[in-house]
């Protein structure tokens, strides 16, 4: 799925004393430009400009380590809040422009009343009874989320701190991720499995295992289809969530550490052990096609060597990594797919919607004033009548005394569509004929329909053989849209002679049925998928 790119220049190192400040948090606020909160074992916490390379602001914390940093998204995208998770099991809440208390989570086993007076002696409650793996909030502060050491994923109201549900997880979590715009939370897991949930309905939704390490890291694609999981067996993995599926995975020589994903979903950033630098890798599925049917679970991932800087490196793990997948086999979709399914043509709308209304098109299209002949008109070369402009073959003139009376012979001259209907009356085939009409516009549809009328040139025969070519779609289900809109205008033009003519009446009718019933199964299978639309989306997961 990704391939590797290359790897990011150091841009600034901050040292710090272990001893007084060592790091256990790290947090970058989304609507603070180069700035980033950092969390310490010791319990305090440093804002830094990474562009100036300053210290703007020095939380005074706690004593206990911080272990989880999760900013909290305003309604307004201000970026107001921070929520902390402690190792002691709080879960603070703090203002990040003046850095003042904003309550504490843990209110599930006290009164309104007691928490007020408690708050009021700057006594904190706590969120877990161990320490706090990790902290989310939902994008319109309504939710926050915490999990901790003693395996219970509890949901909390972010306005007033009142516990709303807790789940008890069969693992002690490792990590949390929250993909804010689907509302899907990611649970990395001590047994090296990850519980993906729904955070509206508050239940599992997905589990995926496979993993033979701890998971260090995850990151969801920007659409939230995948979840990528990094782990200490030196793989990195690629969940599809909709089919539940794993769909790619390779082996690194070293563990990654870190994931995150390029809000375009280009790139994937991983950091490793022993390794000081930030490695891209592209997403090979932008630009190339990739197979995303599941991965078998005798799978085995191949090794993949990390990205470097020489620049004959590259070209030589390019060539290894874009190789022609043997699963991947060109596949060309039939016209119709099976015989029981309806079937539309791959026409534009343009050329069937408005065959019904061309007689009002035309009437607003008409020009208010005859078209005025140019003084000098320039020379034009003439073009065939169609969709596909093909200049016209200029006509050889052997007799110049050649006479000027029009010919009335060439004036009854049938169509080409009008012979294959005829032929088709023999032989029983309209593919041909069907195709013609398929390549014209919707005024030349018209011409063609209107022609059939004996009074145009044409015959009650032609007539039947195109009320049969209507019959032989249906019956095929092949083109059903055109088939509905060709005899919409044929029935609109022809619609005072059709009773007249037994034989045309006799073809009516079994149209009708035809028409019935296929629609009939049509609405069928509707309201079946209706059926099945309204219970998913009502149903709990």
């Amino acid at each position: 799925m990704f391939i590797t790119f290359t790897f990011v220049e150091e841009y600034l190192q901050l040292s710090f004393d272990k001893s007084v400040f060592k790091i256990s948090a790290i947090l970058h606020p989304s609507t603070y430009l180069n700035k980033i909160l950092l969390g310490s074992e010791q319990g305090s916490l440093q804002l830094w400009n990474v562009k100036s390379n300053k210290l703007l602001y020095t939380f005074a914390g706690w004593k206990v380590g911080v272990t989880a940093l999760q900013q909290a998204v305003d309604i307004t995208s201000c970026g107001n809040f921070a929520v902390i998770g402690l190792s002691s099991g709080t879960v603070d809440v703090y203002n990040m422009q003046s850095g003042i208390h904003r309550g504490s989570f843990g209110k599930d086993q006290e009164s309104q009343l007691q928490f007020l007076f408690l708050f009021s002696f700057n006594i904190c409650f706590k969120a877990h009874k161990g320490s706090v793996r990790g902290v989310a909030v939902d994008g319109l502060n309504q939710l926050t989320i915490t999990t901790g050491s003693e395996g219970v994923l509890k949901f909390w109201n972010f306005k007033n701190k009142v516990l709303i549900h807790s789940v008890s997880l069969d693992s002690s979590p490792n990590m949390m991720l929250l993909h804010r715009d689907s509302g899907i939370l990611g649970l990395a897991l001590d047994d090296f499995s990850i519980s993906v949930f729904d955070i509206e309905t508050r239940k599992i939704v997905r589990e995926f295992s496979g993993h033979q390490g701890q998971i260090n890291d995850m990151a969801f694609s920007p659409d939230g289809r995948w979840l990528i999981s990094a782990s200490m067996d030196c793989s990195i993995r690629t969940w599809d969530l909709p089919s539940g599926c794993l769909i790619d995975s390779f082996l690194l020589d070293s563990a990654p550490l870190n994931v995150t994903m390029s809000p375009t979903g280009d790139f994937l950033a991983t950091s490793h052990v022993d390794h000081l630098g930030i490695y891209l890798w592209s997403n090979i599925s932008l630009y190339s096609v990739v197979s995303l049917r599941p991965l078998p679970t005798d799978y085995v991932p191949s090794v993949v060597m990390l990205p470097g800087t020489c620049q004959t490196q590259d070209v030589e793990l390019s060539e290894e990594t874009i190789e022609p997948s043997d699963e991947m086999i060109e596949y060309d979709s039939p016209e119709q797919l099976n015989e029981q399914l309806v079937t539309l043509s791959l026409l534009p709308e343009s050329r069937w919607k408005n065959l019904l209304n061309l007689d009002v098109i035309k009437k607003k299209n008409k020009p208010k004033e005859p078209p005025k002949v140019p003084k000098s008109a320039p020379f034009f070369i003439p073009t065939v009548p169609g969709l596909v402009p093909r200049y016209a073959a200029p006509e050889q003139n052997s007799d110049p005394q050649q006479s000027k009376v029009v010919n009335l012979g060439i004036l009854a001259q049938k169509s080409d569509f009008c012979l294959k209907l005829e032929e088709g009356l023999v032989n029983n085939k309209y593919e041909a004929a069907l195709n013609l009409l398929k390549e014209l516009g919707p005024s030349g549809i018209e011409t063609e329909l209107r022609s059939l009328s004996p009074d145009c040139g044409g015959s009650v025969e032609v007539m039947k053989s195109f009320l049969k070519m209507i019959g032989m779609m249906l019956d095929k289900k092949r083109d059903f849209e055109l088939a509905q809109a060709y005899l919409a205008l044929f029935l609109k033009l022809h619609l005072k002679m059709l009773p007249s003519e037994p034989v045309l009446l006799e073809e009516m009718t079994k149209l009708s049925s035809q028409l019935e019933e296929n629609w009939i199964h049509l609405q069928s299978l509707f309201n079946q998928s209706m059926c099945v639309l309204n219970y998913i989306k009502s149903a709990l997961l």
